[in-house]
């Protein structure tokens, strides 16, 4: 059985969720029938002539990139400009778009976390926030006996994670009564008679955006037929989201070596250096993408060293006033780590949910840039 697109969609936007998009960008459907069976899906960071190419060869009827194809709105079709006459030929052989953008940016393991990942990066935390996870407690009772079955549901749709720990609850014994009315079907007791049970007082920790899952996961594995139960708002703060990652090599390092290293993790088509080469650095900020606005907030971090791409002239300046380290591996370079991440799960989920779909990496594009001597 094939997944549809609203199936590989899901998946997608629990990896990168549309609400964590920043204002201004057009993450999301892009053209085509969600509703249709996707054999293959091809993940690529631009959609193309190239892209659809390979789509159409490799039988991917289901495209995802991280950049939008659209960026402002459509004003007109006219199939004589080159990406008006894309779109109409991907409409034509059935292909669907969708993008995440600003939304993976920001994912917890999303673009700059992978760079960073990939780059040997540990203790990452976020460089330049730009929201907040909210958190609620929620207390629920259970029958004696059922608690692990409700605690190992409550886990699996989001609640009690607290930093790397899972399956963080707490539990009280104490007794339960009710009063099954006509018409109930308790699961324990009888009708027209008050019941005392011993039941466990569950409490744990849960995202407010992962409620509903929550809260539906919890009701499918309790035995009660009306289960019981509380949520209370909490002051604590959150899991941060935002741009960036800034986090330590396991081991000083210099800056040709690290240099280096991108070359090889990387393959950029050119990569610029900026700072002595024999320097050691250790603290390190990443940013997938274009990062000349996020650079004060690399200098603030204290990071010795900002990755990033489409670093110009002025940054440079700024830069070097600051005492900052920069190497420049481009835009596309920086980005692309992200794209196996995603993919890996996206199989993951398939596979669990018994679909067949195919997942595919599409072929490394680049702007063609030629770097003269």
């Amino acid at each position: 059985m094939f997944a549809t697109g609203n199936n590989i969609i899901a998946i997608i936007e629990e990896f990168a969720a549309p609400a964590w998009t920043l204002p201004g960008d057009t993450c999301g459907l892009q053209w085509g029938d969600p509703n249709c069976s996707v054999k293959s899906v091809l993940l690529a960071l631009d959609f193309n002539e190239a892209v659809l190419e390979e789509a159409l060869t490799v039988g991917a009827n289901f495209v995802f990139t991280h950049h939008p194809f659209f960026y402002n709105p459509l004003l007109k079709l006219d199939l004589r400009e080159r990406r008006t006459a894309l779109l109409a030929r991907a409409l034509k052989e059935g292909v669907v778009l969708y993008s995440a953008h600003t939304n993976l940016d920001v994912a917890p393991y999303g673009v700059s976390h992978a760079l960073g990942k990939l780059l040997g990066l540990e203790h990452m935390t976020v460089l330049h926030p730009t929201d907040q996870e909210k958190l609620e407690k929620l207390v629920v009772f259970i029958p004696e006996g059922f608690e692990d079955k409700v605690r190992n549901a409550l886990t699996a749709a989001g609640a009690g994670w607290i930093g790397n720990y899972s399956h963080c609850t707490f539990q009280l014994m104490g007794t339960g009564t009710f009063l099954p009315r006509e018409g109930s079907s308790p699961f324990i007791g009888t009708p027209g008679v008050v019941e005392k049970v011993r039941e466990y007082r569950l409490e744990t920790i849960l995202p407010v955006a992962k409620r509903d899952n929550v809260l539906e996961a919890m009701r499918y594995a309790h035995p009660y037929e009306e289960v019981a139960y509380d949520l209370y708002p909490l002051s604590l703060e959150g899991e941060k989201r935002g741009l960036g990652r800034v986090g330590e090599l396991p081991e000083p390092d210099t800056l040709q070596a690290l240099a280096s290293r991108c070359r090889e993790m990387l393959r950029p088509c050119s990569i610029k250096m900026l700072g002595e080469a024999g320097r050691k650095v250790q603290r390190v900020a990443v940013l997938g993408g274009s990062g000349a606005a996020y650079l004060p907030a690399a200098v603030q971090s204290g990071a010795q060293v900002f990755i990033s791409g489409d670093l110009r002239y002025h940054d440079a300046q700024q830069a070097c006033d600051a005492g900052l380290a920069l190497l420049d591996a481009g835009h596309a370079a920086t980005e692309r780590p992200v794209i196996p991440v995603v993919a890996a799960f996206l199989r993951e989920k398939l596979k669990q949910n018994g679909y067949e779909t195919d997942v595919i990496i599409g072929r490394e594009e680049e702007i063609p840039w030629v770097t003269l001597d």
